[in-house]
């Protein structure tokens, strides 16, 4: 967008794309995540993210995104509960198979998922539920986490080499059933940095790969959390070797969609027009060896305005750039709690509505001088009381889950205490 008026819908013409070197796939910069699909319960998905797809919802979302250029849609078999394989299938096969590229990945976290024979069902179920014959992007999905009693190397030859796995998908890729083969990273450097290893050898080659990038990660990943990597470090050694990067959690799960008034008015001093959801996903396509940017739109009018961001995309200028890396130093100062609502922590066993909690604790760091009143009046609207952080036990049972490794019953604990605290005050 320029300083005029903003647009209001996209022209297909206009659209960004980027060829795949390893196939030349001609993608869309923009990527549709289907891990936010819209439910048929009233409220935001974050909070009902147990719910019903609402299908009528989900197909109208993934008309208009390919009517408007949008090629690229990004499932798994554990998205919403389980159910975004088939809805995404059911949406796309409405369409020529030759209009869309399809993402999927082997989500084999359980340990009743690692044998053989469990991860290739598994696989065959994505071809099942997204009927098809094919992938065009398949990723060994969040490699670099620890199993439940196992650090990340343990749990990644458990998942994908113990079992010989990883071979049978390549097997699979030269039978033309995978058409790229990749990873998504979240976790110990070590194991992403073996797997490039790997590819510089000739062992496995990988023809993508998908990382977090966003313009308060690049720089300030390991400020935010010490056990993450900044995603300055994770593209350069993508683009050192000529493997196209996907990208994911642009707006940090919605954190950067919202921002304090402060920040807010230094962004429309640059571009009066720009929302806060714009300048990050200019942000995150702009490095030209991204192949798409992924973002879970759970809304028609997101999906729209960010069809107007890359319709066509307007590169950061490093006078943008140096503003955002400012910004940045700000936002991290806020010590928001670095949670993207991918729901990999639920269903909790206790019945807490983990991202619920954190989205409202994180929403309360960008309001200006909130009330402790309407603080507490909003989390009780926005989480139910027997859904609430005081019910956290400490179980642990979500840490090895979590792609953002963040101790999540110490979390719970500081918004307990902040809670007492506003309730006694």
């Amino acid at each position: 967008m320029t300083n005029g008026e903003r647009k209001l819908d996209s022209d297909p013409s206009q659209m960004t794309y980027r060829i795949n070197p390893n196939t030349g796939d001609k993608v869309s910069l923009l990527g549709f995540g289907m891990m936010r699909l819209p439910t048929t319960a009233t409220g935001t998905a974050r909070e009902n993210a147990d719910a019903p797809i609402d299908q009528n919802a989900v197909n109208e979302l993934v008309d208009y995104a390919l009517a408007h250029g949008v090629n690229y849609f990004d499932t798994s078999p554990v998205y919403c509960q389980g159910h975004s394989e088939e809805a995404t299938g059911i949406a796309l096969s409405r369409h020529p198979r030759s209009s869309y590229f399809i993402a999927t990945k082997l989500s084999n976290f359980s340990d009743a998922a690692w044998p053989r024979k469990e991860s290739q069902a598994m696989f065959e179920r994505s071809l099942s539920y997204l009927r098809t014959d094919y992938v065009d992007y398949l990723l060994l999905h969040s490699i670099g986490g620890g199993a439940r009693g196992k650090d990340a190397f343990e749990t990644f030859n458990a998942r994908y080499m113990d079992n010989g796995i990883l071979d049978w998908l390549v097997e699979q890729k030269q039978k033309g059933r995978i058409r790229n083969l990749g990873f998504s990273y979240h976790g110990d450097i070590r194991i992403f940095d073996m797997l490039l290893r790997w590819h510089d050898e000739g062992k496995y080659h990988w023809d993508f790969v998908q990382i977090q990038l966003n313009y308060l990660d690049w720089h300030y990943a390991k400020r935010n959390n010490p056990r993450n990597t900044n995603a300055s470090y994770l593209y350069a050694e993508l683009e050192k070797r000529g493997i196209p990067g996907v990208i994911m959690e642009p707006l940090l799960g919605g954190r950067l969609a919202k921002q304090p008034t402060h920040i807010l008015k230094e962004m429309k001093r640059a571009d009066i027009n720009a929302t806060p959801a714009e300048w990050a996903f200019r942000y995150a396509g702009t490095p030209e060896k991204i192949l798409t940017v992924l973002s879970g739109m759970t809304y028609m009018e997101h999906l729209k305005e960010n069809c107007c961001t890359y319709s066509p995309l307007r590169p950061i200028t490093a006078e943008e750039d140096a503003l955002l890396m400012h910004l940045a130093d700000e936002i991290c100062n806020l010590n928001a709690i670095p949670c993207t609502a991918c729901n990999y922590c639920m269903p909790c066993p206790y019945g807490l509505n983990i991202p619920a909690i954190f989205s409202h604790y994180n929403n309360m760091l960008t309001e200006d001088n909130v009330p402790a009143k309407r603080w507490l009046n909003g989390y009780n609207r926005a989480v139910p009381k027997e859904r609430q952080a005081d019910h956290c036990i400490g179980c642990d049972h979500c840490i090895p889950h979590c792609p953002q490794r963040i101790h999540i019953p110490e979390e719970m604990q500081k918004i307990d205490n902040l809670v007492e605290q506003l309730r006694q005050g």
